[in-house]
């Protein structure tokens, strides 16, 4: 034992140790690390949910509180009935499924012409000097004014609600895979150049990779536009769908299954949304981030 270390020891009381011997020292015990053990970790989502559960006791407490009629405002409670009451008598669901068939078919007729139209346009300068100026001058006549015009074209079938939805969730899928294509390093594209790569092998090997980041991210804007799409389709002329019974709901002033049919468009995009996401967790992994909790 060192003469320093003899000496710091007879100044704090503790008793010298011989030369050559080591003794332990204990770590100070962390005033805290107690409080930090009993500590769980709780998702961010449940904070949603709690704020979700309070505005719903604040509504009904309001709908109570000032006799509000269910002409104006149906309580909670009364949506819920509703709610339990559609799925019971099937209206709800036989309409839901139509509206779910014109999103899916809609959605994947937008995924699939965006990413052509998304590999023609950065891999040939032509088409996109051609084809992308004409494609940005659609996307300024408003959805909605089409509409009428593919219902008189294509009659109140599933045929113009698909293509409504279609119309609406391409464009912002579009854009995205262009900039993702675009988002490969050009280094890196010259250097497999200069190995012999072709252009198809340089597309999968590295624009692909580089262009899902980009892709999913329009996806999950794609697929809720897809919604609007196909219940602005269903209110502009149909016979069937949520779209429709939102609009004989309104008719009869029965606000509550109007409420209901909300509920479930909310549950639908919400689910959807949910499945773009958790593909892009999958098959888009190296991007992904730790879940994020918090401490309470």
């Amino acid at each position: 034992m060192s003469t320093h270390t003899k000496r710091h020891a007879a100044d704090q009381g503790a008793p010298a140790v011989p030369d050559g011997e080591t003794v332990a020292v204990e770590a100070p015990a962390s005033s805290d690390t107690p409080v930090r053990s009993r500590r769980r970790r709780v998702p961010e989502i449940t904070y949603s949910v709690l704020v979700f559960i309070g505005l719903l006791v604040v509504w009904q407490v309001v709908v109570d509180l000032f006799d509000v009629s269910n002409i104006l405002v149906p309580a909670p409670t009364a949506v819920a009935e509703s709610l339990v009451a559609g799925f019971q008598d099937g209206s709800l669901v036989t309409h839901s499924l139509v509206t779910l068939k014109e999103i899916l078919i809609g959605f994947g007729i937008a995924v699939g012409s965006a990413l052509v139209s998304a590999v023609l346009i950065t891999q040939f300068r032509t088409v996109e000097r051609v084809l992308f100026p004409l494609l940005i001058l659609t996307q300024t006549i408003p959805k909605v004014a089409m509409a009428p015009l593919l219902i008189v074209w294509f009659g109140i079938g599933i045929s113009s609600k698909v293509l409504t939805v279609a119309l609406i969730a391409f464009f912002p899928l579009l854009i995205n895979a262009v900039l993702g294509f675009r988002s490969a390093a050009y280094e890196q594209v010259e250097m497999l150049r200069s190995f012999g790569a072709s252009r198809m092998q340089v597309m999968r090997h590295l624009q692909i990779p580089s262009a899902l980041p980009h892709i999913f991210a329009g996806l999950e804007v794609a697929v809720i536009l897809s919604v609007t799409g196909a219940v602005v389709a269903e209110f502009v002329g149909s016979s069937e769908g949520l779209g429709y019974l939102i609009q004989a709901t309104n008719f009869t002033l029965d606000v509550a299954r109007t409420f209901a049919v909300i509920v479930v468009l909310s549950a639908v995009g919400i689910a959807l949304h949910a499945v773009i996401v958790q593909l892009g967790k999958w098959l888009v992994f190296w991007t992904s981030t730790p879940d994020t909790t918090s401490e309470v």
